[in-house]
C-alpha cells in the first residue's frame, strides 16, 4: 500500500518527474534516458499497468484520490497529492484529468526478435464505449489468420503516432517498428491520444532505416509501401492477395515515404480516393490500410 504525501511546494525533488511536461524538447530527451513515461488520466494508468508496467510515483489532485483509491492501496509507489495550482505549476499545463503517473519503460526488443515473435490475433465484440475501444483480448494463434506489422517512417507528429498506435491495436496488427526518426510513442501526448494502447501492441525502434527493409524480407515479409507512386497498385489488390506475412510501410505526414525506403519496398500501393483528395493523413491512412488488409478466417 502507497503512502499518501501532501506536498506544498513545487520545487520539491520529489517532484522532478513530472517537471516541464510542456516541453517537448526535454522531455523527449529526458524520458527515454531516465528509462520513464508519463501516463495521464486514470483510463491511461490503469492501462499501463494492466499491461505490466511498473509504477514509479503518481501525482493527484484531492478529488481525484477516492477515484484512485484501489490503485494507491494496491502500488509500494509513492503518491504525491497537490492543489490543481501546484500541479500545473510543475507540470506547466492546467491538468484537466486530475491524475498523472510515473511509469517505467520496458527494455525495447531486437527488430528480429519482435519479427521471430510478432503473432496476435484479436477479436472485438460489442464495444461501444468510445473510451474502450483500444482495450484489447489477445486469444491466442489462429492456424489461417496472417501476421502483418506497420512500419512508420519519420513520424514526428505525437498525435498521429498516438492515433496509429490505436489503429493497429483496434485492428490486430502484431507488431509496430519505427525508424531511427520517428516521434517517442511514450511521449504524453501520444499515450494520450492512443488511449494506452502504445502498451499493447508491441513495438520497437530500428536501428537504421531502410536497412532495416532487409530484417523484414529475412523474417518472409513482403513489404507494401502506401504512397502515390506511378506504379502504386490498389489497396483492395494488395488485400486480396493474402501474404501470409505483410509489412505496411507508412511514410511522414508532409513528404510522405522517402526515395530509399520505395526502393526497398516490395511493392507500392494506394488507397483510391474521389472528389480530387490524392491523400490521407497518416493516422486515417493506416486504419483503412491495417482494416482492408484483416486477416481472413475460414
Amino acid at each position: 500500500m502507497a503512502d499518501l504525501i501532501s506536498i506544498d511546494d513545487p520545487d520539491d525533488p520529489r517532484l522532478s518527474d513530472y517537471t516541464g511536461l510542456t516541453d517537448v524538447e526535454l522531455r523527449r530527451k529526458r524520458e527515454p534516458a531516465e528509462g520513464l513515461f508519463i501516463a495521464e488520466g486514470e483510463k491511461v494508468i490503469r492501462r499501463a499497468r494492466q499491461t505490466g508496467y511498473t509504477m514509479r510515483s503518481m501525482l493527484l489532485s484531492a478529488k481525484w484520490v477516492d477515484v484512485m483509491r484501489d490503485v494507491i492501496d494496491e502500488v509500494p509507489a509513492p503518491v504525491y497529492a497537490v492543489s490543481p495550482d501546484l500541479a500545473e505549476r510543475v507540470t506547466g499545463y492546467h491538468v484537466h484529468r486530475g491524475a498523472l503517473a510515473s511509469m517505467q519503460r520496458k527494455p525495447l526488443p531486437e527488430a528480429d526478435e519482435l519479427l521471430r515473435s510478432a503473432r496476435r490475433i484479436v477479436v472485438m465484440e460489442a464495444v461501444n464505449d468510445h473510451t474502450n475501444i483500444g482495450t484489447i483480448v489477445p486469444l491466442g494463434l489462429q492456424k489461417h489468420a496472417g501476421q502483418r506489422v506497420a512500419v512508420f517512417e519519420d513520424i514526428v507528429d505525437h498525435a498521429n503516432l498516438g492515433a496509429a498506435f490505436r489503429n493497429a491495436a483496434a485492428l490486430g496488427i502484431d507488431a509496430v517498428l519505427l525508424t531511427p526518426r520517428c516521434a517517442d510513442p511514450f511521449y504524453r501526448r501520444a499515450v494520450k491520444v492512443s488511449m494506452g494502447a502504445v502498451f499493447q501492441v508491441p513495438w520497437t525502434r530500428l536501428e537504421s532505416w531502410p536497412k532495416g527493409a532487409e530484417l523484414l524480407r529475412q523474417a518472409g515479409y513482403t513489404t507494401a509501401a502506401l504512397c502515390l507512386s506511378e506504379k502504386a497498385i490498389p489497396l483492395d489488390e494488395i488485400a486480396a492477395r493474402d501474404y501470409d506475412k505483410l509489412a505496411l510501410i507508412f511514410g511522414t505526414e508532409g513528404d510522405g515515404l522517402t526515395q530509399e525506403a520505395l526502393m526497398a519496398a516490395d511493392e507500392h500501393v494506394r488507397i483510391p480516393m474521389q472528389a480530387g483528395v490524392d491523400s490521407l493523413n497518416v493516422a486515417a491512412a493506416s486504419a483503412v490500410a491495417f482494416y482492408a488488409t484483416r486477416p481472413r478466417t475460414a
